[in-house]
């Protein structure tokens, strides 16, 4: 809240609930909660290790922050409270909410109530901020919840809308570009800050690689050093986690999908990537390059193309390209000698590391004369690296100073002595990370190391999934939080879900305890078999009504979808690997993954054991698809060919319909186009296609058709396949396709002076554009409404939104054909008729954000009606 009005910051924007109960007590009615919240399109914030006073206190402090509904279920129990604790997290959360947070309490009947749950009940009635209802039954709790978030968000929506002063008052970076929020604060690094800044602000370094060994803190130093360069970087600071990027071949698609751009195979990776970053100051941060350091000779090429990028590399090895400035990140510092006092122990950047996060786990936690020197020689023991310490600290929950240093004393040697093929600070890291884990039950320590096959984020939910036949079956919830405690596995909220996640070090230490024992690939396995199914009940839905969820829901998935692939091919279940990649092709399509799953593809060629001919017939399709774009030749014409006949061969119509239309668009893009056979094919693959009912591939035809039609100067023919493929596409909910095939229809409708017909089609398809959050149908949309603006007259705003189009088109790379440009000769009479008022608009429309593009383009109506979708731009 802000002022009284409520004003909502979180990445994708929507409303977020935070729900208060005790986890294991009140499980189905969690569940019916969360149900009611997301029918209302709201995110639910749901601290599913449930309510723990340390360490999570300052994280569900956080989740509070950044709330803007409260509901507390309560039933029997008052929760849990913990040593040196008052009160239960339960109670903890309620008093946490801000007092200006409205509050919905539901307690269920009960004859047994604990008398400190009564106790807390009877203050929360004397609360007028809070509104309690009884209920007795999950599934009368969810109506009940969704019915009053409905009454709440009703009395609220005027003065949420709009806040004082006629706009939003903050619209947050997308999520492509967002920079990392570190979990904890940085300590001990302002000069290391400083000397990196200083290398970039220079400007002769084309290359800033940070280099040093894992746990040094590479990756914080450089997500600090982002956010503290916009003014060096005004153009945008790009975060790029590479930790679950093994192929060279994958750099390129990794750098796209960061900057926004679609890799829809039309164009080479690299041509696009240097058209986005043309003229503008930017900030490359690429974490852990050390997996793929054979691609570095990419960055020369890319800084090359690029002048005004820079590169932040985060690296345990240097990566000996030209341009490269090397910056050793050192370890923190650590006091020379013992028996020294709290004060002189502070002096050293190592203890005021441990001592911050010891009090993150027990508030109680200080440093005295008296732990001085234990908590000296933690540090001294750990090197000084950051990560040791953090591990170290978090027993400070259960330990003294003194008692840590002992049992490292203990322990460090001995694991150090078995891990003497891993070199310097290598092997401390390693040591430490034994250490922490010797310290777990087995169970919990056997589910870090299961841990391992997951990507960089990953759900509790896809955690339970892999459980069954493990040591910690059944036990999840206790295993994930017990490894929280220890500063292992980090929790986090995104976009409504909570989220777990392990550190690279981390991960890769997991990784190689599973293969150590031989477990390694039944775990990818099972990670693959999860995955897959997930893929399986989504997958549909791209196809249809459904296709917004299916794309949002994948999004969220993305790395373990890459990391399922990956595992697939590496344990040799190939035919799998195809059908995986084949599932998600209108995926691929949408997001514009071509470039990736191509080197997937290429990779699974490559194995040197049989597949299904089906299989290769998707692997070969993935293959060409770019070829057919970027180099075209009979042989890549021939090659969809055989696809078409594998297919054909191994009995999926569906797929040897699709490929059909593939073949016919590559003969269109040959030096010497074939037409007439390519127009035959496109003809005979609509037909199959609609009598196969695969709506999105028949729409997506008719488009290849009618702008054949059109470059053979058929318009008539043209425009009738642009109004089919339309209708196909509105007909069956695929929005994606709606945009495409309306963009054409309003397009040919401005070239044969149809403007009212095409002002229409060009407002349906950018409203659509902009439910998809699809920039390059946003640009699309506001060049049809330019050239609508020049026919009416309107020089300033045709030239305005021209401007913004060409800013969008700069920032994601994406250039249209000469003859589908249709804007440009309404905007050049415009120009001649009124050069001022064109110029005017021209110099206004450069400094338009995406939004404020779009809300000029739109009639108020449909500002209004779309402003819902525009607030997560």
């Amino acid at each position: 809240m802000s002022g009284g009005r409520p004003v909502i910051r979180t990445p994708d924007q929507r409303i977020r609930v935070f729900v208060s109960s005790t986890l294991r007590e009140l499980a189905d009615e969690r569940r019916a909660v969360r149900a009611a919240i997301e029918r209302l399109r709201l995110a639910p914030v749901m601290f599913e290790l449930g309510a723990r006073p340390h360490p999570p206190r300052a994280l569900y402090r956080s989740y509070l922050s950044q709330s803007d509904v409260f509901i507390g279920i309560y039933g029997d129990s008052y929760g849990w409270v913990a040593p040196d604790e008052e009160r239960s997290g339960l109670e903890d959360e309620y008093h946490l909410a801000p007092s200006t947070m409205p509050k919905l309490i539901y307690i269920r009947e009960s004859q047994q109530r604990e008398p400190r749950l009564e106790a807390l009940i009877e203050r929360i009635r004397s609360d007028d901020t809070a509104a309690y209802l009884p209920f007795s039954s999950a599934d009368e709790l969810e109506e009940q919840v969704a019915s009053d978030l409905s009454t709440l968000l009703a009395e609220r929506f005027d003065q949420s809308r709009m806040p004082e002063g006629g706009g939003p008052d903050e619209i947050p970076p997308t999520p492509v570009s967002r920079l990392p929020v570190p979990y904890t604060p940085t300590v001990g690094r302002e000069r290391a800050l400083q000397e990196v800044r200083a290398l970039l602000e220079r400007g002769e370094d084309r290359v800033v690689s940070l280099v040093g060994p894992g746990g040094i803190g590479k990756s914080r130093l450089a997500v600090e050093t982002a956010r503290a360069t916009e003014d060096l970087f005004p153009d945008g600071r790009y975060f790029l986690p590479l930790e679950g990027v093994f192929e060279p071949g994958l750099l390129l698609p990794t750098i796209a999908y960061v900057l926004g751009i679609r890799d829809n195979g039309e164009a080479a990776l690299e041509e696009r990537i240097a058209r986005a970053l043309a003229g503008r100051r930017t900030l490359l941060v690429l974490d852990n390059f050390e997996q793929i350091v054979d691609a570095a000779p990419l960055l020369v090429r890319l800084y090359a193309i690029a002048p005004q990028t820079t590169f932040l590399v985060t690296s345990r090895t240097v990566l000996r390209i030209r341009g490269e400035r090397v910056y050793e990140v050192s370890a923190l510092g650590v006091p020379a000698v013992a028996h020294g006092s709290a004060e002189r122990a502070l002096r050293s950047a190592a203890c005021r590391l441990f001592v911050d996060r010891a009090r993150a786990v027990n508030p109680s936690f200080s440093l005295t004369d008296a732990n001085a020197d234990a908590v000296a020689d933690i540090c001294r023991r750990l090197e000084g690296l950051p990560l040791a310490i953090e591990l170290a600290a978090a027993k400070a929950r259960l330990l003294t100073p003194q008692g840590i240093a002992e049992r490292l004393e203990q322990s460090l040697p001995l694991l150090t002595t078995a891990a003497r093929d891993v070199p310097g600070r290598h092997q401390t890291m390693r040591s430490t990370i034994d250490w922490s884990v010797s310290l777990l039950e087995a169970e919990h320590g056997a589910l870090l190391e299961d841990l391992g096959v997951f990507a960089r984020q990953f759900t509790l939910e896809a955690v339970e999934a892999l459980g069954t036949g493990r040591a910690w079956e059944g036990r999840a919830i206790e295993g994930i939080a017990a490894l929280v405690d220890a500063s292992l596995v980090k929790q986090a909220e995104i976009g409504g879900r909570s989220v777990l996640s392990l550190l690279a070090v981390v991960r890769e230490y997991a990784l190689g305890r599973l293969k150590e024992k031989g477990e390694a690939s039944a775990m990818r396995a099972a990670h693959a078999d999860h995955y897959s199914a997930l893929v399986e009940r989504v997958a549909p839905g791209l196809r249809g009504p459904g296709q917004g969820e299916a794309v949002v829901e994948l999004g969220l998935e993305l790395p373990n979808l890459r990391a399922a692939v990956r595992h697939l091919v590496h344990i040799g279940r190939l035919d799998d690997a195809g059908d995986f990649a084949w599932r998600l092709l209108v995926y691929w399509w949408i997001a514009g993954f071509f470039g990736e799953v191509r080197v997937w593809m290429l990779e699974l060629l490559d194995k040197e054991q049989p597949i299904e001919p089906r299989t290769r017939a998707i692997a070969w399709f993935f293959a060409l698809w770019s070829e057919m774009w970027q180099r075209p030749t009979e042989q890549v014409v021939a090659g969809i060919g055989e696809c078409v006949r594998l297919f054909t061969e191994s009995g999926d119509e569906d797929a040897a319909a699709m490929a059909t239309a593939a073949r016919a668009t590559a003969r269109l893009q040959l030096p010497l186009p074939e037409l007439d056979t390519a127009e035959r094919e496109l003809g005979e693959a609509v037909e199959r296609l609609r009598a196969l009912e695969n709506r999105w591939a028949e729409a997506i035809t008719e488009v290849s058709l009618g702008r054949l039609a059109w470059l053979r100067g058929r318009t008539d023919d043209a425009q009738r396949h642009f109004d089919r493929a339309t209708g196909v596409a509105e007909a069956s909910g695929d929005l994606f396709t709606l945009s495409v095939a309306g963009n054409h229809q309003a397009r040919l409708q401005l070239v044969r002076g149809e403007i009212d017909a095409a002002e229409g089609g060009c407002i349906r398809t950018l409203l659509v554009s902009i439910r998809l959050h699809f920039e390059e149908g946003v640009a699309y949309g506001l060049e049809g409404l330019c050239a609508v603006a020049a026919a009416r007259g309107d020089g300033e705003r045709a030239g305005a939104l021209s401007s913004a189009a060409d800013g969008i088109r700069q920032r994601i790379g994406v250039f249209d054909a000469e003859v589908f440009t249709v804007h440009t000769p309404q905007l050049d009479a415009m120009r001649a008729a009124d050069p001022d008022a064109v110029a005017a608009g021209e110099r206004h429309g450069e400094t338009l954000s995406v939004v404020e593009a779009i809300e000029l383009a739109l009639p108020e109506a449909e500002r209004e009606r779309i402003a819902p979708a525009l607030a997560q731009w």
